[in-house]
């Protein structure tokens, strides 16, 4: 930034750290930003911690393709930097360009897959990812001392990535302490220990570059990014502080190549301290839960809702019977805090529902009819992803009967009869109104609306007839409001859509 004449810079030295002063513009005494001195190396650090970071390398069996004449398999979705994605690659490649399209069956194979670990109890308990050891047939760690021990699985947590494994030693191991990751800070020196490549441990260090990354890989995501140099290979090991205590545990990497490029995530060492001594204690994670479906506030939702921010998480659906149900929460709802945390967007709120007791009682603050409500839920453990599975109502295109148009929005509707139940495959209990056909180009279709999806509710008001919809539409018309709120029952389930609205002129310019 170029600063006016008037305004000078100069480096104040502080015993062996510099700072910058700006003198004021505003009459007020000048704020020096003092930064902490470079340690002189790391050397004494590394040869402490080396040696309760382990190297794990699994056995996995891959099984021949049996369906003959097919393409083959699918490939496996892991998570960046898992040292399985390249064998999967190699392996497909093989099999679909080696057997000459021909679909002959390959032979089976043995995967072997090399990641890093790090031991937190001398009788033999090591931390991992769970994408490290996922799908192995045999788990083998590596001591620093070059010993070979076979591993057993404690216990693992899919959403979190995280595993637990034992390890039976002739004596106690060396072990880490986690410490707190809320208290490192961007800017903080850190070390990361692990097994880039399979080369064995490896010590690289850098500093932690930002807090609470969602990199979209699972509902917990609240990643520590570091440029510390993290490679495939090191998924599982260890993110050190200065105190040598772990506050992280690195997971994955942001690379076009495969290799670091100074954006490395890691999973915040509060996070997995909390995970770990429930998978050593009941051999799974515990979680609290809410029993809603959740979406983001976009600005269109947030307009149509008079919230003056695009702020919070969005109820597109609650579960029969669950904590949010008997908590009064209902569909529409906007979440803006949670337990006196702020809710600042969806991704936010599974993790600090998941981070909160069961069976505790919270209080939730909602945006509700233009103003905030406040309700009272008791958590519940959340139920494995067996359990929440659940067959939405299909929905498929075809002709409708009488129907009515929805003008400006490109959308023809019509009552929920036996026929369009039958012609779409909508469930005997749907109610509302079916959309039965779609304009190409139209807001309707612009905002992926289908036909066979159904409007359940317009406007956080359930609707039971074509009549409903239209009244409901012109009244937030005359309100001047540049969109309507829509909560749609489609193939992936219940989601609300703000349809953009056209003015009185245009509505008579553009049928639907």
């Amino acid at each position: 930034m170029r600063l006016p004449h008037s305004v000078f810079v100069r480096a104040v030295l502080l015993g062996s750290a510099a700072a910058i002063v700006l003198p004021s513009m505003v009459g007020l005494p000048p704020t020096p930003a003092l930064a902490r001195p470079a340690p002189d190396g790391f050397a004494d650090l590394a040869e402490k911690l080396l040696p309760a970071v382990v190297n794990i390398s699994t056995t996995q069996t891959i099984k021949p393709n049996d369906r003959r004449g097919e393409a083959g398999p699918e490939m496996p979705v892991f998570p960046p930097g898992s040292p399985f994605e390249q064998f999967f690659k190699d392996f497909m490649n093989r099999n679909r360009q080696g057997q000459g399209g021909r679909g002959e069956q390959a032979p089976e194979r043995k995967a072997q897959s090399l990641g890093s670990g790090f031991i937190i109890d001398p009788s033999g308990l090591v931390v991992t990812n769970n994408h490290v050891i996922d799908g192995a047939d045999e788990i083998t760690v590596t001591l620093h001392d070059n010993t070979v021990l076979k591993a057993t699985l404690v216990g693992r947590d899919e959403s979190g990535d995280i595993a637990l494994l034992r390890v039976k030693p002739d004596k106690p191991l060396p072990a880490v302490a986690f410490g707190d990751s809320d208290k490192a800070r961007v800017g903080d020196w850190v070390i990361a220990i692990g097994n880039p490549f399979g080369l064995g441990g490896s010590v690289t260090a850098g500093i932690v570059s930002a807090r609470g990354r969602n990199i979209h890989q699972g509902p917990y995501d609240y990643f520590l990014q570091t440029d510390a140099a993290i490679n495939q290979g090191n998924s599982g090991g260890p993110l050190f502080d200065m105190d040598g205590n772990v506050v992280g545990m690195n997971t994955a990497i942001y690379s076009r190549s495969g290799g670091s490029v100074g954006i490395g995530f890691s999973i915040p060492s509060n996070m997995v301290k909390t995970v770990v001594a429930q998978l050593r204690d009941v051999g799974h994670p515990v979680r609290g839960w809410l029993g809603v479906r959740i979406q983001q506030v976009t600005p269109d939702i947030a307009e149509s809702l008079g919230l003056k921010e695009p702020t919070g998480a969005m109820i597109a659906g609650v579960n029969d019977d669950g904590p949010a149900d008997k908590a009064k929460i209902r569909n529409g709802d906007i979440i803006l805090k949670f337990n006196g945390q702020t809710v600042k967007d969806m991704p936010s709120l599974p993790r600090i529902v998941a981070e909160n007791e069961v069976g505790k009682q919270v209080p939730i603050i909602l945006w509700r009819d233009g103003k905030e409500v406040t309700v009272q839920a008791t958590l519940a453990e959340k139920p494995s992803d067996s359990e929440l599975a659940a067959a939405d109502p299909g929905a498929k295109s075809g002709p409708a009967g009488k129907t009515t148009t929805l003008t400006g929005l490109g959308l023809k509707i019509a009552p929920i009869t036996p026929e369009l139940k039958d012609k779409f495959q909508l469930a005997d209990d749907l109610k509302g109104v079916v959309i039965v056909d779609v304009a190409p180009d139209s807001p309707g279709s612009e905002r992926g609306l289908k036909p066979g999806d159904v409007i359940a509710e317009v406007q956080q008001g359930a609707v039971t007839s074509p009549e409903d919809v239209v009244k409901r539409i012109d009244a937030v018309r005359k309100e001047n409001r540049k969109s309507v709120l829509i909560l749609i029952q489609g193939r992936d389930g219940l989601r609300w859509v703000p349809l953009p609205l056209t003015s009185a002129k245009d509505k008579d310019k553009k049928p639907g």
